[in-house]
């Protein structure tokens, strides 16, 4: 026999004893400052830089082909990222990519992210630590520095 206690009532709402606190703590970050999880705001800032270069040189070397623009932003992406752990707007920004452990997630980790990151998609379906499947898939975090 199931006791009333257990099962609650409609008005005690979901069951959030399993749920943590903020974006990062799941993954052993802190909740704010150095090491945090970077917000959605400092993200969006960061593309919209990163993409605003792209744009710029892609207009000046291209004339604005919207191929060339993609292309550009995502070899931004791959050789910045790849080898500083950050892009222009990143920096700017002053946040960066790493492993889950620690350290520049690498060339490999930067293409399939890029690649991943120009699909749109898989950058805004992201989990409760805010990371995004092409964070999720490269197991690389996106932190405050």
């Amino acid at each position: 026999m199931v006791d009333r206690k257990d099962i609650g009532s409609w008005l005690s709402g979901p069951d959030t004893s399993g749920v943590s606190k903020y974006p990062g703590e799941r993954l052993g970050l802190p909740e704010s400052g150095p090491g945090s999880i970077a917000r959605a705001g400092r993200r969006i800032v960061a593309i919209t830089i990163d993409w605003t270069i792209a744009l710029l040189i892609s207009n000046f070397a291209f004339g604005g082909n919207s191929w060339a623009t993609l292309a550009v932003f995502a070899a931004e992406q791959v050789l910045l990222v790849g080898t500083l752990g950050y892009s222009i707007g990143h920096r700017a920004m002053g946040i960066a990519v790493v492993k889950r452990g620690g350290g520049n997630p690498g060339p490999l980790a930067a293409l399939v992210r890029a690649v991943l990151l120009c699909l749109v998609i898989p950058a805004v379906i992201f989990d409760p630590d805010q990371r995004g499947l092409h964070d999720k898939a490269m197991n690389t975090v996106l932190i405050r520095i």
